[in-house]
């Protein structure tokens, strides 16, 4: 599943890229894929540790 999101991303990133590129520019295009790959990152960060976890969990006890 990982390895899908990351696709997406690839995916929306290039899509927006060549949309700035092209002569006749679709905004909506290129923030549709702004939003597809910025949940993207959302949902793949949500699962990286904080630096602070430990520090939290100690103050916690």
């Amino acid at each position: 599943m990982k390895i899908f999101k990351i696709l997406i991303m690839i995916l929306a990133i290039s899509v927006a890229l060549y949309e700035q590129v092209s002569d006749d520019k679709n905004v909506y295009i290129t923030v549709v894929a702004i939003v597809v790959f910025m949940y993207g990152m959302m949902q793949l960060s949500a699962k990286t540790p904080s630096k602070n976890q430990e520090k939290e969990k100690q103050d916690a006890e």
